[in-house]
């Protein structure tokens, strides 16, 4: 029933495709996430080499979603992607303790860029579902999320394997990009 006041809404004032990025370290579950939210379950996925750019139709919203590889010889190039980009997925291994200084490192680079000071900040604390995860408020305070003042931000608790948290953070996504504002948490 969804899909039908979906497809009538954007028949009625047009589809806006909007360009998102998800970034974050090698394993913290893009592609897993990109794909659940492109086909609705989860694909068997391999390390992302380069990107990989899919179209999703979200309510009356269809982004162009581009899911950028993590690793370390990676991550500079994520530069290239950029331009015209109206909001970022940043997706956090919750589990990945370890690394979550890199995150933040990763995360604080890329916010300091010209062409993403007025992009949209979505933050997916994923793998919830595992035992052992920070929940989200801590991963909010080692990402130093509160010191962003001037951005438009939020972090979901999630599990890409299970699904939970994706759409309300899409929810929160669509409403931000149409309009709404507000930072916070869910």
């Amino acid at each position: 029933m969804g899909g039908v006041f979906s497809s009538l809404f954007s028949r009625l004032w047009g589809t806006k495709e909007t360009r998102i990025l998800i970034l974050g370290l090698d394993g913290a579950g893009k592609t897993t996430i990109l794909y659940r939210l492109q086909v609705g379950e989860v694909v068997t996925t391999i390390p992302t080499i380069g990107f990989n750019v899919e179209t999703v139709t979200y309510k009356n919203l269809k982004f162009q979603v581009w899911d950028l590889g993590g690793q370390t010889s990676i991550r500079p190039y994520w530069r290239c992607y950029y331009s015209n980009t109206d909001a970022i997925i940043y997706v956090v291994d919750s589990c990945d303790r370890e690394r979550i200084a890199i995150s933040k490192s990763e995360l604080v680079s890329m916010l300091e860029e010209e062409e993403l000071k007025d992009a949209i900040l979505l933050v997916f604390a994923n793998k919830q579902d595992m035992e052992g995860a920070m929940s989200p408020s801590e991963v909010s305070t080692a990402l130093g999320l509160s010191a962003l003042k001037s951005r438009t931000w939020a972090i979901f608790k999630t599990s890409a394997l299970k699904g939970d948290g994706l759409e309300e953070a899409m929810d929160w996504l669509t409403n931000t990009l149409t309009g709404g504002t507000g930072t916070g948490s869910s």
